[in-house]
């Protein structure tokens, strides 16, 4: 007796073939004489030796070298051998063959198609027919025993499909990779497992257009809801930056049986490295006035510095008055800086790699607070800042910097970030 799948199967075969011969013009006799010959075409006496015969024209494959180039299946020495990977399941985290459940893909000639859906059907059990017959099971027995040609006959042809070649041949048409083993090497070629390609589309399709006619309305009525700014309880996944890949042009066919059934088009996933976001505060590596103290940043004030320097009469109280009122300027641009660089300092922060001294650690780490209640440390930074005062003046204004008594002018800056001890901490 023969299952509901495979008797839909021989139903849905019968129904395309006398669609396609059936004519308004016929006469009944005629018609019926179709259906007869229908029937005797789709019976097992004489569709299973039929198909059995064609079922070595497609070859079962994970990994179909089409995908690859639609000419690479044929070269000079034969066919590229068809790849059937069966990996075991392993609970490791990768997305490889073996952990992942899809359909077998195939290739050959596209006539014979018919004989890999059958081959392919699920029966009740939750076991694809071919399985059946390379186990003998008794669907598989009960199947193929037909007066035609002998059991034993029709398993061989069939499973000449799933069988690979003894020698592996490959193609100079796929990607090949020559990896380097002790002093020789092995040549791998890069194949694409096709049915895990078609199957992302397919959960791609069901995100996006639902699943069924009830789910793709209801998705229908959710972005329509959505569109109108009116409430939902159900919600629904959007995937942005999708593109489509196309597979043999317009004879999908040729490709895989898979590639076939889905026109030809897959999709992929957007797989561009992220934008790395520019920090406005990087946290500095090596010395805080180096890498995190730009003095070009603050050129106006070093101008500003520059023509007071000018004036010759150092004694004049305005004019020393003038100088501190800029060089506080500078330690308040400091201070803001050190609290934007601390701000960052959890997360920005690697021991392993930072050569900063150990008085900055204090000062720039947020997690240094109890430390900043010493003293010694404070000392340091405050000679650090009036060395950048005086170096940075140099440095923006080059050639046309004053000389200027340096050591008499880093007392003067010291004694004003002096003023700042507390703000520093």
């Amino acid at each position: 007796m023969i299952n509901e799948v495979i008797t839909k199967f021989f139903d849905e075969r019968k129904e395309a073939w006398l669609k396609k011969k059936l004519k308004a013009s016929m006469e009944e006799d005629e018609v019926l004489e179709l259906y007869e010959k229908s029937a005797m075409e789709f019976s097992l006496e004489v569709w299973l030796p039929n198909a059995s015969k064609r079922a070595g024209q497609i070859s079962m494959a994970t990994h179909p070298c089409t995908f690859s180039h639609p000419s690479a299946r044929k070269n000079k020495n034969g066919y590229v051998t068809s790849i059937i990977a069966s990996k075991e399941y392993r609970v490791d985290g990768l997305l490889r063959s073996g952990n992942v459940e899809v359909q077998k893909d195939a290739l050959g000639n596209a006539a014979a198609l018919d004989v890999h859906k059958f081959l392919n059907l699920m029966m009740p059990d939750g076991i694809v027919l071919i399985e059946h017959i390379q186990k003998d099971t008794p669907l598989a027995k009960a199947l193929l025993n037909i007066k035609s040609k002998s059991y034993d006959v029709l398993k061989e042809e069939f499973l000449k499909m799933i069988e690979s070649s003894s020698e592996s041949l490959t193609s100079s048409k796929i990607k090949q990779v020559y990896f380097p083993v002790d002093e020789d090497y092995h040549l791998l070629s890069i194949l694409s497992n096709s049915a895990m390609i078609f199957h992302l589309r397919k959960r791609l399709d069901t995100i996006r257009f639902g699943a069924g006619e009830e789910g793709k309305k209801h998705l229908k009525a959710l972005r329509e809801a959505r569109k109108n700014s009116q409430f939902s309880e159900d919600g629904f996944a959007e995937i942005y930056n999708l593109t489509t890949i196309g597979y043999g042009g317009t004879k999908p066919q040729n490709i895989s049986v898979l590639n076939s059934q889905n026109g030809g088009k897959a999709q992929l996933l957007n797989t561009m490295p992220p934008n790395i976001e520019k920090r406005d505060t990087p946290f500095p590596k090596s010395d805080f006035f180096r890498e995190s103290m730009n003095p070009w940043k603050y050129k106006y004030i070093f101008m500003d510095l520059h023509a007071i320097y000018q004036i010759k009469d150092y004694t004049n109280i305005d004019i020393r008055n003038a100088k501190n009122y800029h060089y506080e300027s500078l330690i308040d641009k400091i201070i803001e800086q050190m609290w934007a660089v601390r701000a960052v300092s959890n997360a920005l922060y690697y021991e392993k790699t930072s050569t900063l001294k150990s008085y900055q650690k204090i000062w720039l780490l947020s997690s240094k607070e109890e430390e900043r209640e010493e003293e010694l440390w404070l000392d340091e930074i405050i000679k650090d800042i009036s060395s950048w005062i005086l170096q940075s003046y140099k440095k923006v204004l080059n050639k046309n910097a004053i000389e200027i008594n340096g050591k008499w002018e880093f007392e003067n800056i010291k004694d004003t970030v002096e003023q700042q001890r507390e703000a520093l901490r």
